[in-house]
């Protein structure tokens, strides 16, 4: 009989764009459902990340000023158990800060 339990994994990326490039891959990779997914601030501040990315760095090199750099982007994950080692080693790949199951 397979191990059908889930986990939340945790990790913690320097920019937007790294963490939603993280949910993508969990969706598109590993069949991770969107509604198990999510994005907040690691902090209690609002965050875009630690430095301009995606829609917040413009093409000509200037940087949107409304958008706050107050740290880390965390992506949790509701997976099952089964995932845990893909999900872990993608996350690294993908440049995760740190990861952490529970």
């Amino acid at each position: 009989m397979a191990d059908e339990s889930t986990t939340t994994i945790n990790a913690a990326f320097e920019t937007r764009e790294a963490a939603d490039l993280a949910v993508e891959h969990l969706v598109q990779q590993h069949g991770v459902a969107r509604t198990d997914i999510f994005i907040q601030s690691a902090t209690s501040d609002n965050t875009s990340g630690f430095s301009p990315s995606g829609g917040d760095a413009s093409h000509d090199g200037g940087v949107r000023r409304d958008a706050p750099l107050n740290g880390e982007i965390e992506v949790s994950a509701d997976i099952r158990s089964s995932l845990v080692p893909a999900v872990e080693r993608a996350f690294g790949e993908l440049g995760a800060l740190k990861v952490s199951g529970h």
